[in-house]
């Protein structure tokens, strides 16, 4: 039998890459709503909403002790 051997710095990299990507997606429409005087503040405060939702997962990205803890992380976020 073949064993691969995941390298668990370089998969978390791609898992920021790609938690980073939805984090822009997801911040899309507030930002076009912040450029509106009579929505900017709450537009702000969804984006906040994202910003520390994300901090969350990055958190708990970086804490993965090996890649079926990572991946899982990553399935929870909806990256997977």
């Amino acid at each position: 039998m073949i064993m691969i051997k995941i390298n668990l710095e370089k998969a978390k990299v791609t898992a920021n890459v790609a938690r980073r990507a939805k984090r822009t997606e997801d911040f899309k429409h507030h930002d076009v709503m912040a450029t509106v005087p009579a929505k900017a503040k709450e537009a702000e405060a969804a984006r906040q909403v994202i910003r520390d939702a994300d901090a969350f997962v990055q958190i708990d990205m970086d804490d993965a002790v090996d890649d079926v803890e990572l991946k899982q992380v990553m399935v929870d976020a909806g990256l997977a």
